[in-house]
């Protein structure tokens, strides 16, 4: 299978596995990816994901231009939109995601990587939208969530000139949490996946979700929602186990519950 998942220790590891191919997808293995992603949604288990790409060349090359160029797609395809859906399109997750970059992000690959929450990048990482070279656009989600994550000037660089920016660039501009020698590059994903499932899983959730959901919030209808969640979590076990903890001078379990 071209889509590696491994679960361990509440952290999920999801590989996309074609080094021949740059980690390039096709419809099979985008679709095997979304079924990746439902499962870290959907798994209690899971507090966290890291996606990574195997290989030391690239992270992901985006789709695979030869799959998809020429195929004939039924107009009715347009609308159904909650076919295998992807991290970054229309899919929620709320576990936290985190994004182990190795090499070439490009394309579909940085539409990925724009739609994960935390992000390790090694040294040679490279980064670019550049499907306007290919006549198309940076698709799901490329051109709305780069606007959000970046300088306005920088990601309209990106999205017009289909230039590349390397990883300290990307560090720079706050594309990337940390740039990493290649060789640590996995431990360091790990460690900071660590760090986040030691966390209380439904506070974690729950703060993830809040902060997604204030860039079409108003301040008022935000605050609100924060006041309501946090009445919530109040109730929670794992609230309960973190009081214990903190008066028997220890660390607490949570159990997500």
């Amino acid at each position: 299978m071209a889509i590696d998942f491994d679960l361990s220790d509440h952290i999920a590891m999801i590989t996309i596995n074609r080094p021949e191919r740059r980690n390039a997808l096709d419809a099979e293995h985008y679709s095997l990816l979304s079924d990746a992603w439902q499962r870290v949604r959907d798994d209690d288990d899971i507090r966290v994901a890291i996606v990574t790409g195997a290989g030391d060349k690239a992270f992901c090359a985006g789709a695979d231009i030869k799959s998809f160029v020429g195929r004939e797609q039924q107009l009715s395809e347009l609308w159904l939109t909650q076919k295998d859906p992807l991290l970054n399109r229309g899919l929620e997750v709320w576990k936290p995601v985190i994004a182990a970059v190795n090499g070439f992000c490009v394309g579909g690959g940085m539409t990925l990587l724009l739609g994960t929450d935390l992000r390790i990048a090694s040294e040679t990482a490279i980064f670019s939208l550049a499907e306007v070279k290919r006549g198309i656009i940076a698709a799901n989600g490329g051109t709305q969530r780069v606007m959000k994550q970046l300088p306005y000037a920088i990601a309209m660089e990106m999205l017009l000139l289909g230039e590349s920016i390397d990883a300290e660039t990307a560090a720079r501009w706050g594309l990337v949490n940390r740039v990493v020698p290649a060789a640590k590059l996995l431990d360091t994903a790990r460690e900071f996946a660590e760090r986040i499932k030691e966390n209380a899983p439904l506070a974690v959730q729950a703060a993830k979700e809040l902060a997604i959901r204030s860039q079409d919030l108003d301040m008022a209808s935000g605050l609100r929602m924060e006041q309501m969640v946090n009445r919530i979590l109040h109730r929670s076990e794992d609230t309960k186990a973190a009081k214990a903890a903190f008066a028997e001078k220890r660390k607490p379990t949570f159990k997500g519950e």
